[in-house]
């Protein structure tokens, strides 16, 4: 004889089935792998970037409580609130962020130099804001141009795989090129005395000389090698997502929203505007 809470099991079954059926089909439908960035964040509602935990002011994490600070946090919230999608952060390298863009890890990465090596594999943003290449030097040591950097005699520090590797490695192949896993690597190699000097882009290496002084001086080598700071996204064949982000970067800067995030949290770190050599404008 069936009872009725036989009844009411094989009708329970039937629904729970019939629901994880139709969250299966859920789940495949929304897994297209065809989707867009751009259609998967508008359906999502969720924004993924990655940031460097060392890379202040640019990117600023809180040991203490995994809080991010920074102006390109800052940029990507601003981002992301316009995109009706929350902010989604994973921690990354310099040097690995290229990867984790073409992995599919994150959708945008923010602070990446359009070097032609990555060109081949990612595509660029419209410029964020200017930068340029420069050195930490040890104190006694204060070369004027590339030209004198490039010496067997000298060693530099870098960290793998970054624009900063790919600069020395162009401008100074004859240099003693040490490769590091991180910048904060580069720049322990330096204040140890194990290399002279270490390639940073400029607001980075303000930055580092804010947190010490005694590491050493900033020099900005001539001719001035002239960059931007620009996004990276994964390459795919619908331009929708990057091509938002250019209309969305263009018009910030217009709002002077950019310039105002760069601006507060260099202060964050000690840096004022008036620190930026002359050959460097934002």
């Amino acid at each position: 004889m069936v009872t009725r809470r036989d009844v009411a099991s094989i009708v329970g079954l039937s629904v729970g089935l019939g629901a994880a059926t139709a969250a299966s089909l859920a789940v495949a439908q929304s897994a297209d792998p065809n989707e867009s960035t751009f259609a998967r964040i508008r359906r999502t509602k969720k924004m993924r970037i990655g940031a460097v935990g060392g890379g202040a002011p640019y990117y600023m994490k809180d040991l203490a409580t995994g809080q991010w600070k920074g102006f390109y946090i800052d940029i990507a919230k601003g981002l992301a609130d316009d995109m009706e999608a929350e902010l989604e952060i994973t921690e990354t390298t310099w040097g690995n962020s290229v990867l984790d863009l073409q992995s599919n890890k994150i959708d945008i990465f923010f602070g990446l130099n359009p070097t032609p090596k990555r060109a081949l594999v990612v595509d660029f943003s419209v410029p964020v804001f200017n930068n340029a290449f420069g050195i930490l030097c040890k104190k006694d040591f204060k070369p004027k141009s590339w030209a004198e950097l490039n010496s067997p005699d000298i060693k530099i520090a870098v960290d793998q795989g970054s624009s900063h590797d790919q600069v020395v490695s162009r401008l100074t192949p004859k240099a003693q090129i040490t490769r590091l896993k991180t910048a904060d690597d580069a720049t322990a190699a330096l204040q140890t005395g194990r290399v002279d000097a270490q390639c940073l882009i400029t607001m980075l290496s303000l930055t580092v000389l804010k947190k010490n002084p005694s590491l050493g001086q900033f020099v900005l080598p001539t001719p001035v090698f002239a960059t931007t700071s620009n996004a990276g996204f994964r390459r795919e064949t619908d331009k929708t997502w990057r091509d938002y982000v250019n209309t969305w970067i263009d018009f910030n800067k217009g709002l002077g929203f950019i310039r105002n995030a760069i601006i507060t949290n260099m202060e964050l770190v000690g840096v004022t505007e008036a620190d930026i050599p002359p050959g460097v404008s934002l």
